[in-house]
């Protein structure tokens, strides 16, 4: 029988106590969680201990380095192209990986954009896709390869098992033991999987406001700092930009709609917001790609994006002139007075959202395609009284009063539009 190093109830100590947990013990402490050694209740402990207590820059480094121990490395360099990922920490009606994965591709660099599905009030990339008839998200590392190392350049696909497997079995835990915002937590989960990618180079949108997972800015500014770091203690090129997510982004909250949203900025059109992060994104990630001056808007308006996008979409046995799904059941929710729209906090459309069918509560739960809401106005809009103001879609009317439940004091009228301000507020580097 084999005699562990470590013992699990030393390490909750010296974390709980205020210490630094010593780096040999702490990559042991992961390992032994992963092979099933140390249990999800010591775990849990160890997870609020670094809650409470938070963890020092090398100690997240460790973290996040044995948690990608914990499974395979994946590795790009035989493309024979720079590589360059985009992870978003998620929002209301953030569709802007659909549109820019192509767009980047569009000039020569390859996109492996490993996404993940919604739960709860964000939506999932894959979700989204989902709702173009044929298209699959499941593709073999060869196929992944394959599609971007040819004409397409981008991939959008589920990530694979092997990728971090102590972050999956951690991130579990953490949903239902109060420790998902621990900073240390979130920034070491979402960089042990995409450092374990292989990507050259990666840029971080980091959210803030009511719609986002951290709504203090500063928050957020923490955030993005720790995870900028780890990146480049690891050798990944990586930036991050700082956006505001207090307003739904677009006009499309949803599966279907979100997808119809995307095509119109790949078009050349689109809401505003949409396509100046969309924009902004693909110039952070062109030039840590070596590509400073590439002129993504003139990509966008002469069709060499929507190629790309037809192109990954048909790579992945989806039709991309097919009819997306819509919905049987809307409802209307109108103006009451004449005024200006002063409010639209995004958290509770995506809650109404959610309540439609366009998420799932459990990991296990389809979600509804056609479901969703479109929003008819934004903050700084004038309105008349009667006016549509957003139109919500389900498959069933039954869900209704719940979502226009969510939706209570989300949203105001009043006499003077809101002061706008810039969606991109900061941009981190090391």
């Amino acid at each position: 029988m084999t005699v562990e190093p470590y013992d699990a109830v030393d390490v909750i100590r010296a974390k709980r106590d205020g210490g630094a947990v010593p780096e040999k013990a702490l990559r042991w402490m992961v390992d032994a969680y992963t092979r099933g050694y140390v249990s999800d209740a010591q775990m849990a402990s160890f997870a609020m201990a670094i809650f409470q207590r938070g963890m020092e820059r090398d100690e997240i480094r460790v973290l996040t380095d044995a948690m990608i121990a914990s499974g395979e490395r994946m590795s790009f360099a035989s493309l024979g192209k720079k590589t360059v990922d985009k992870h978003s920490t998620g929002g209301v009606g953030d569709k802007i990986t659909l549109p820019l994965a192509p767009l980047v591709a569009s000039f020569g660099v390859a996109v492996p954009q490993l996404s993940g599905r919604g739960l709860g009030h964000t939506g999932g990339t894959l979700d989204k896709l989902e709702s173009i008839p044929g298209w699959r998200a499941a593709l073999s590392n060869e196929e992944m390869f394959a599609q971007m190392q040819g004409d397409v350049g981008a991939v959008i696909c589920a990530a694979g098992s092997g990728l971090a497997p102590a972050d999956k079995k951690l991130y579990a835990l953490r949903d239902v033991t109060g420790t998902v915002e621990a900073i240390p937590l979130i920034a070491s989960s979402i960089m042990s999987k995409k450092i374990a990618e292989g990507t050259d180079a990666l840029v971080l949108d980091v959210k803030f406001g009511s719609g986002a997972f951290m709504q203090d800015i500063d928050r957020a500014r923490e955030l993005a700092r720790t995870m900028v770091a780890l990146g480049t203690d690891s050798g990944v090129a990586t930036t991050a930009l700082l956006t505001d997510m207090n307003v739904p982004l677009g006009f499309a909250i949803g599966n279907a709609n979100e997808v119809r949203e995307s095509v119109e900025i790949l078009a050349g059109g689109g809401p505003s917001d949409v396509r100046e992060l969309t924009i902004a994104l693909a110039q952070e990630m062109l030039s840590l790609a070596g590509k400073p001056d590439a002129d993504v808007e003139a990509a966008l308006d002469d069709g060499r994006a929507m190629d790309s996008w037809k192109a990954m979409i048909r790579a992945q046995g989806g039709d991309p002139d097919a009819e997306l799904p819509t919905a049987r059941e809307t409802h209307v929710v109108t103006a009451p007075t004449d005024g200006v729209v002063t409010r639209m906090d995004a958290l509770p459309f995506g809650i109404a959202a959610w309540r439609l069918g366009a998420g799932r509560a459990r990991a296990e739960d389809p979600v509804v395609f056609e479901a969703g809401i479109d929003l008819h106005v934004k903050p700084g809009d004038r309105v008349d009284a009667g006016q549509p103001l957003f139109t919500l879609s389900a498959a069933d009317e039954a869900r209704f009063p719940r979502a226009i439940e969510a939706l209570e004091g989300s949203w105001a009228i009043g006499d003077k539009a809101p002061a706008a301000g810039p969606i991109v507020r900061e941009r981190i580097t090391a």
